[in-house]
C-alpha cells in the first residue's frame, strides 16, 4: 500500500509544476514585447531629426539662373494677350534687375573676402591652397561680370522694344524660354543650329 501511495504522489508532482512554467513563459513574452516596443518609440524622433538636419546650406552658383529662378513666380499669361506687352516687360525687368543686384552683391562679398584675408602664411602649402581658392573665385566673378553686361544689354532691349525676339530670324523667343534664361537672344531652333555648327567646327 505504501508503494502505491508513493507512486501517486510522484505522478501528481509534474502536473503542479506545469502551470508555473506556463506563467513564466507568458511573463517572458510580455516583457519581450515591451522591450521591442520601447526602441521603436525612440527611433521615431531620430528619423525626424535626420530629415531636418539632412538639407545643408550649400553655396548657390547665381551665375546659373536655374538656381536663382526659384525666387520668382512664373508669368501667368491671359487669353489673347499680346506678346511682350507692358505686364510681360515689367515681369522680365524685375527678374533682370534682381539677378543683376544679386550678382553685384556676390562680387562685393568676394572683394571683401580677399581684402580681409590677406594674412601671411608661413607654410607654403597653405599659401598655395589659399591662392588657388582666390583664383577660382576671381574666375567665377569674371564670368559674372560678363553676365552682368549681358543683363544690361537685355535691359536695353526692353527699353527699345527689342527684347523677346530672336536676333537671327526675328520670331518670338517665348515666355517659358525667357523665364529659363532671361538673357536669351535666340529662339530654340536658331540656338540648336548654332550649337550644331560649333560642334562641327570645334568638335
Amino acid at each position: 500500500m505504501a508503494t502505491a501511495k508513493k507512486t501517486k504522489t510522484k505522478s501528481k508532482a509534474p502536473s503542479k509544476k506545469a502551470p508555473l512554467k506556463a506563467k513564466k513563459s507568458i511573463k517572458v513574452a510580455k516583457t519581450a514585447k515591451k522591450v521591442l516596443k520601447k526602441p521603436a518609440s525612440k527611433k521615431t524622433p531620430a528619423k525626424k531629426v535626420s530629415k531636418k538636419t539632412a538639407p545643408k546650406k550649400s553655396k548657390i552658383d547665381i551665375s546659373d539662373f536655374s538656381n536663382f529662378s526659384s525666387t520668382f513666380q512664373p508669368y501667368k499669361s491671359k487669353k489673347n494677350e499680346k506678346y511682350m506687352n507692358a505686364n510681360q516687360r515689367n515681369h522680365f525687368e524685375k527678374i533682370l534687375q534682381a539677378w543683376k543686384n544679386a550678382l553685384h552683391q556676390e562680387q562685393e562679398k568676394t572683394e571683401n573676402l580677399i581684402q580681409s584675408d590677406q594674412g601671411n602664411f608661413p607654410d607654403s602649402v597653405d599659401r598655395a591652397t589659399k591662392e588657388e581658392e582666390f583664383m577660382l573665385e576671381l574666375r567665377k566673378r569674371d564670368r559674372e561680370r560678363k553676365l552682368i553686361s549681358k543683363i544690361d544689354q537685355s535691359m536695353k532691349d526692353l527699353t527699345d522694344n527689342m527684347y523677346g525676339f530672336c536676333d537671327t530670324c526675328g520670331i518670338e523667343i517665348g515666355i517659358k524660354r525667357l523665364e529659363a534664361r532671361p538673357t536669351a537672344t535666340q529662339c530654340i531652333d536658331c540656338k540648336t543650329i548654332e550649337e550644331i555648327k560649333e560642334k562641327q567646327q570645334y568638335g
